[in-house]
């Protein structure tokens, strides 16, 4: 059983409760795995402008991964790698969730375009990620420059299906997975959370087998398949569960700093 050197966490679901707050325990936590020397750091779907917040507050010394982890970001938020969505896969990504009406965002590395203000998700993301979208009339423009397009509906049932739908019609072209209930994400080809649990394995020379991994969705599983402790929270979906080494409380019961208790338990016993 290796000891656990660095820990990576998704932030919606994991580190941040329902409501986005980011709890005295969370941040306990955090300083407790600084005490210990264990490393610290965060892959979101969020872009780079929304992790901002926590990489200010818990002092993140580390690179960050946002767009599910298809951009490598350093903490003041300057681009270390940066992987943008082919222009023929966004054209197709854009056409198909249009036509089930689905409301669609595009996201540069330093904008976030939305193409009406009406969206029932639109004032939810801005709380989130504290920043304000860019109306535009047409994304023609942006074809080939987004680092990730979302499609965001209450019907969840819909965008359940539309998620292979979608991964079938872009093939090897780009990735689509659901980054929450809501929100069904669009993201460059070869890149995802768990490409940036190995950019950061060698970054910092650490075995995969030596990271701790966080998380709650369908976008946290290349993580877990790549990392040595892969803990899922206790309000996860199923199948992220089932890949998951050890299963926390619930992101509203502090299940991050529970994780984190854990991890740090076992590194103590090893």
């Amino acid at each position: 059983m290796s000891r656990i050197s660095l820990v990576i966490s998704d932030v919606d679901g994991t580190l941040v409760t329902s409501d986005k707050r980011l709890t005295d325990g969370a941040r306990a936590a955090v300083t407790k795995l600084r005490n210990a020397g264990i490393g610290f750091t965060l892959t979101s779907s969020r872009p780079p402008v929304g992790m901002r917040i926590f990489s200010d507050t818990l002092g993140i010394t580390l690179p960050m991964g946002p767009f599910n982890g298809s951009s490598i970001v350093d903490p003041s938020l300057a681009v270390i790698e940066q992987h943008v969505i082919p222009a023929d896969a966004a054209a197709k990504s854009i056409e198909l969730l249009d036509r089930h009406g689905i409301d669609i965002w595009v996201f540069t590395n330093d904008n976030w375009y939305i193409r009406r203000d009406d969206g029932k998700y639109v004032p939810h993301e801005q709380r989130t990620i504290q920043f304000e979208p860019t109306p535009i009339d047409d994304f023609t423009p942006l074809v080939g420059k987004a680092c990730k397009i979302v499609g965001a509906s209450p019907d969840f049932a819909l965008l359940e299906r539309c998620e292979p739908e979608l991964q079938a019609e872009l093939g090897d072209s780009a990735l689509a997975v659901r980054s929450q209930d809501y929100y069904l994400d669009v993201t460059p080809p070869g890149q995802n959370k768990g490409t940036f649990v190995e950019a950061m394995s060698k970054r910092l020379n650490i075995p995969t087998e030596s990271i701790a991994t966080l998380g709650d969705m369908q976008n946290d599983l290349p993580m877990f398949k790549v990392s040595g402790l892969p803990i899922a929270m206790g309000n996860a979906t199923a199948d992220v569960k089932k890949l998951a080494a050890h299963v926390t409380r619930t992101n509203e019961e502090d299940g991050f700093a529970a994780a984190i208790d854990f991890i740090l338990a076992r590194n103590a016993s090893s």
